[in-house]
């Protein structure tokens, strides 16, 4: 029987390069693919980008390829990463939402995009150096499992694949721990096993979202309004809800005496919403745009665990469908930053059960506690 082929989404990391090396080893045909998504800019702040936007990647995953005897190309996703990545981060921070970009790269771009252009170079497979399992259930249906490394795993950002991309998809790095897969790097002799992670958003280097949203819509931004208690009250000035998020504290640029936290951004008026810290914890949130793994459809109500953030631990729960493709979720426990833009994803165990995009914090006639009496 021929050998199977599987693209590798090559980013110069050691995470991939040592996917890669993995899946040579286990007797897979190997292609690797560097996925060319900046866009035109100056050369200098392409290499400051690193991580996978930079000019370095192609140079570091073009050696390595060469090292493992293994094919490589350099494939232009620009068009999908402004369309599908950029415009959509922008477009949400304009409506006082917080996006997660990773997420929709990985979605339409790492994935969706990648595998039309594997498939049509007769692969079976594409594979990525992400720290996740991919798990086909007995009832035929695809999951993620987390990984073996719970301190990395990113089943969080991979909510969203669907189905047939899970079928396609190959993510050997998952068994191991970071460790273990820079000490096998560096046995093999990559010259990227002790290259640093790359930074969260790739193409925002500087971290300065609002400077970054500007230059986009060419100045078009939202102005400066007022920061507002909940009730409405004015407290001063804020620069624009593009700067701010819920949960924010620091860099607000007002003293008013308390500490005080962001808890709601009200584009339809221009406020930020100023409270204590006890006004930034939520015990519901509504969201949209679900996609289930492990199950089907969501009849009834689940009790499953929800991570509402990357970083978040995750809190005991219970989902309940709330029209198509809608979820209600009620937390046994008040949560902090309920976040609209931020994703949800829903857990049994260390296997997901799907995830939404949060739309908005909500309330439970039972007051967050556990039970039931939901309601948005």
């Amino acid at each position: 029987m021929d050998k199977k082929r599987v693209v590798v989404g090559m980013s110069g990391g050691v995470d991939s390069s040592v996917a890669a090396w993995l899946l040579k080893e286990q007797g897979y045909e190997v292609v690797g693919v560097t996925m060319q998504i900046w866009q035109e800019e100056p050369e200098q702040e392409l290499e400051e980008n690193g991580g996978c936007c930079g000019l370095s990647a192609v140079e570091d995953a073009r050696r390595v390829a060469a090292m493992l005897d293994i094919p490589h190309y350099v494939m232009n996703f620009r068009a999908d990463f402004q369309k599908y990545v950029i415009d959509y981060f922008v477009e949400e921070y304009l409506i006082g939402h917080t996006p997660n970009p990773c997420i929709a790269c990985n979605r339409y771009v790492k994935w969706e995009s990648l595998l039309k252009r594997g498939m049509e170079i007769g692969a079976d497979y594409i594979a990525t150096g992400h720290y996740a399992r991919v798990r086909k259930l007995p009832s035929g249906r695809y999951t993620l499992q987390k990984s073996a490394t719970e301190a990395k795993d990113q089943t969080y950002a991979l909510y969203n694949l669907t189905q047939r991309q899970l079928a396609h998809t190959l993510m050997p790095v998952g068994e191991y721990t970071k460790e273990e897969i820079r000490a096998i790097a560096g046995r093999i002799g990559l010259r990227t096993a002790n290259k640093p992670d790359s930074q969260e958003i790739c193409f925002i280097p500087d971290h300065n979202y609002a400077r970054f949203i500007e230059r986009e819509q060419k100045g078009a931004v939202p102005p400066p309004g007022n920061f507002v208690t909940k009730d409405g009250k004015a407290l001063g000035q804020h620069k624009g809800i593009t700067h701010y998020t819920i949960g924010q504290r620091k860099g607000l640029g007002i003293a008013l005496g308390v500490p005080m936290f962001v808890t709601e951004l009200r584009p339809d008026t221009n406020e930020v919403v100023l409270g204590g810290n006890e006004e930034v914890f939520g015990t519901a949130l509504s969201g949209d745009k679900l996609n289930l793994m492990s199950i089907p459809d969501l009849e009834g109500e689940l009790e499953v665990t929800a991570k509402i953030r990357y970083n978040h631990k995750g809190a005991p729960c219970t989902i309940r469908k709330s029209g198509e493709g809608r979820v209600f979720c009620q937390f046994h426990e008040p949560v902090r930053a309920i976040t609209p833009g931020q994703a949800v994803v829903f857990y049994n165990g260390d296997l997901v059960v799907g995830g939404a995009t949060i739309v908005k914090p909500g309330k439970s006639e039972s007051g967050g506690g556990k039970g039931h009496g939901l309601a948005e």
